[in-house]
């Protein structure tokens, strides 16, 4: 399946809550996120991507291993993701080092998630705030299948004009180079 996502740049973060609660009972979480690559940087210079994320909330802790292959739309990022659930971060980042992966960046994300139906799909809408960078973004995103992909990201963009953003408030500015950015001022 692919992550058909869009991140935009929120200026009005109230108001966005008040339409994203119109539609489901939001939840918040922590994401903890290790991204791994080979010492070299083979992944990121190939534009895949492998992810450790632990994830805190009032449901409690669980972590998930991601691969990201690279992108199938460079307009929004768009790309197959592969996941598994993961009982023991600890044992997966020991066997990933051991493997020969290093820890490229890790930071942490405070998310806000609301899952709700519209124009027939499933969507998951994530405010974020990640500490170490300015402002706040949704990311909006579904899955499809790979012929689905166009008519997918006409469904988030219909469903992010209805809360009010415009192509224009589109970034493809990835955390990982961000927080990388910032830290080596």
């Amino acid at each position: 399946m692919i992550e058909v996502e869009l991140k935009v740049r929120v200026r009005d973060p109230e108001g966005v809550v008040h339409l994203l609660e119109q539609r489901a009972a939001g939840r918040s979480e922590i994401y903890r996120d290790t991204y791994y690559d080979t010492a070299d940087g083979t992944l990121a210079r190939e534009d895949r991507e492998l992810r450790l994320r632990t994830i805190t909330g009032p449901g409690g802790t669980r972590s998930i291993l991601t691969y990201k292959e690279p992108r199938v739309d460079d307009a929004s990022g768009s790309k197959p993701e592969h996941e598994t659930g993961v009982d023991t971060p600890e044992a997966v980042h020991a066997a990933l080092s051991g493997l020969g992966y290093v820890a490229a960046i890790a930071f942490e994300k405070h998310c806000h998630n609301y899952d709700f139906g519209a124009r027939g799909r499933r969507m998951l809408a994530t405010l974020v705030r990640v500490p170490e960078l300015d402002g706040t973004f949704l990311e909006l995103e579904t899955l499809a299948k790979g012929d689905e992909l166009s008519t997918a990201l006409d469904d988030v963009r219909a469903v992010l004009s209805e809360l009010g953003f415009t192509e224009q408030d589109v970034t493809t500015e990835l955390y990982t180079e961000a927080v990388a950015a910032r830290r080596a001022r």
